[in-house]
Parts: C-alpha cells; sequence; structure tokens
C-alpha cells in the first residue's frame, strides 16, 4: 500500500438535500465525457478536438471546450455502509484504497458515505493521498436504512463546486435504496403474481430522476459498482414481490450508468472487487471531455434532446451518454 495513515482527516455529518431541490448551473454548455476504442475494444487516448463531431437531434453542433484524456478529475467516492455491506467492509477499504492508489496524482477525490445515519462526508475533495487513505480506514460500520439517492444528490451538490473540472462519481452499494423500495413495495403488495414483474417502473423513480436530472447538468459520469447482495439472480428465496422489486433496483443502477456515459460493473465475487476498481481508474483515465452549445439552449421543454458522438477515423468507436432532457 502506497500510504501511510498519518494525518487526521474529520468526517463532518452533512443534511442531504432534499427531493425537490434543484442543482442550477450557470452554463447552457451540454457537458460529455466520452470513451472511444477501437474495434478491439482498446481504449484510444491521443485524440484532439478536431476527431470529433458532435450531433444533437440530427444537427451538428460546434464544439465549444475540449479536454484531453489526461485532464484531472473531480471524483467522489460514494461508499454504501449500511447494514447490507456489514459481512465485507474489510474487502471495501482494501478495495477502496486500491482504486485510489490508481487515480492520477492531480485527481481531486472526496470520500462520502452513507447508511441508516444519513450521508456523512468523510474528507472533502483532495489530492492529499494520505488524508483520503486515512479517511477510507474510517468508514463506519452503520446499519439499516440505505439512503443512496440522497448520497448522490449531496454527491452532486458537492461536485457543483467543483467548477469546469471533469466530474464523476463511484458509488459502491447493492442499489437498494430504502424509500424507492418501500415506494417499489406499496406497488406490488395488491397485485396478483401475474403482474408483479411489470407493475414496477423503474425509470420512473422520482429519485432517480432527480439525480438524472442533476447529472445531465453538471456533467457527472456515475459508475456503479454493485454488491451481489443486490442481485436479484442471488436471492435465496423466488419470492415474486421481492424479485420484482430487486430487480427494479437492479435496473435503476443500470439507469444511472447508461444516461450519465458511466457502465454499471456487477460484483459477482468480492474478491474481484479490486481489480473492477482498477478497471473504473483505467475508463477514467481514457475519457475526453467535450461541451457543446445546444442548438436552442432556452428551449427547456422537457424534451428528450438525442446526442451522437463520431469520430474521424471509421475504425474507432466513441462511447458517451445517449442524450438528455432538456429541463
Amino acid at each position: 500500500m502506497l500510504f501511510a495513515l498519518a494525518a487526521l482527516a474529520l468526517p463532518v455529518a452533512v443534511r442531504a438535500q432534499e427531493p425537490d431541490e434543484v442543482i442550477r448551473t450557470d452554463t447552457s454548455l451540454v457537458q460529455l465525457n466520452v470513451g472511444v476504442v477501437d474495434r478491439q475494444g482498446h481504449a484510444i487516448t491521443t485524440l484532439s478536438q478536431n476527431d470529433f463531431v458532435v450531433y444533437e437531434d440530427g444537427v451538428r453542433r460546434p464544439i465549444q471546450h475540449f479536454e484531453p484524456t489526461e485532464a484531472p478529475f473531480s471524483l467522489v467516492m460514494l461508499l454504501d455502509m449500511s447494514g447490507s455491506t456489514v459481512n465485507f467492509r474489510q474487502q471495501i477499504r482494501s478495495a477502496a484504497l486500491r482504486f485510489l492508489d490508481a487515480l492520477s496524482p492531480e485527481d481531486r477525490v472526496s470520500v462520502v458515505e452513507f447508511n441508516d445515519k444519513g450521508v456523512k462526508s468523510l474528507i472533502g475533495f483532495s489530492t492529499d493521498r494520505h488524508r483520503i487513505a486515512y479517511a477510507i480506514t474510517d468508514l463506519t460500520n452503520g446499519a439499516g436504512k440505505t439512503p443512496l439517492y440522497e448520497a448522490l444528490r449531496y454527491s452532486l451538490r458537492e461536485l457543483d463546486r467543483e467548477g469546469k473540472r471533469r466530474k464523476a462519481i463511484v458509488v459502491l452499494t447493492d442499489g437498494i435504496d430504502t424509500d424507492a423500495r418501500n415506494a417499489d413495495r406499496q406497488l406490488v403488495q395488491n397485485v396478483s403474481d401475474a403482474q408483479v414483474s411489470t407493475v414496477i417502473k423503474a425509470e420512473a423513480n422520482a429519485q432517480l430522476n432527480s439525480v438524472l436530472n442533476n447529472a445531465d447538468r453538471l456533467g457527472v459520469t456515475v459508475f456503479p459498482l454493485a454488491l451481489p447482495s443486490g442481485d436479484p439472480k442471488l436471492l435465496p428465496l423466488p419470492d415474486p414481490m421481492i424479485t420484482a422489486m430487486y430487480t427494479a433496483a437492479r435496473v435503476r443502477l443500470e439507469l444511472l450508468a447508461a444516461r450519465t456515459g458511466g457502465r454499471l460493473n456487477e460484483i459477482h465475487r468480492l474478491d474481484d472487487l479490486a481489480k473492477l476498481y482498477a478497471e473504473v481508474a483505467a475508463n477514467l483515465r481514457s475519457l475526453y471531455s467535450i461541451a457543446y452549445q445546444p442548438q436552442n439552449p432556452a428551449a427547456h421543454d422537457g424534451k428528450w434532446r438525442e446526442i451522437r458522438i463520431e469520430v474521424a477515423r471509421a475504425d474507432l468507436l466513441a462511447r458517451t451518454k445517449p442524450g438528455y432532457y432538456a429541463r
């Protein structure tokens, strides 16, 4: 381990924002984090602004700002310390420290945990790897509720203060947000077994959409690491109601990744946790950042705007978020 745990990082309790709070930004630019690979899936990190063309709803838009892959990130390490993770806290700490080793020295990192006591910032954004490592070893042993979406909203508010830097959230969780699960239970408890698998519309959850809308505004990419305790395929009893709720939670994690241009990494074995963190770090180091002016930035009509990225070389593939809602 690279770090001597010498410096003290004091945890700060925070109040997560209410569901109807909205993050405001002072720019009308659409911000994208873009990954480029060749046909074999190898990351391409040597492109320039002139190699990219951006289309919104089929109309080419001029690129206003470009950051190469080596530009540093502001990154929130968001860690689920609720009761469902209590049996593998040591693996979480060890893997998070390995992830820290894999980041660029110029990346600014914040560590945030969440559990039944709410959302807690263990350290604000810093490049001091000793203090960040100490904060990771100081994770608490919480239990009970899982305020996942509160923690994501809090993380977005913190990232909003990081100015024009590139931004990302890496969230380790089982995805079973307590409030969302309670709402899902209300939907399934009064329907037949035949209906239970279709009655929950995962994409319609208000908390999820609040997070997605604010991530859109800030250009934040979300990388969920999905713990096996939230995998609907691993439930010990095939109860239709519980399976439906766990499936909806996993679909929401997939939407968080897909809508923000990130990637969902499912953890099948806890021994793979450190390896998956390393893969996320590699993904971050291979992202370009592009900002463009939409055709009508004042049209907050709530309609979907489709985004398409083309790369000058025909043998390369670009991946970013598929679009956004103009709100």
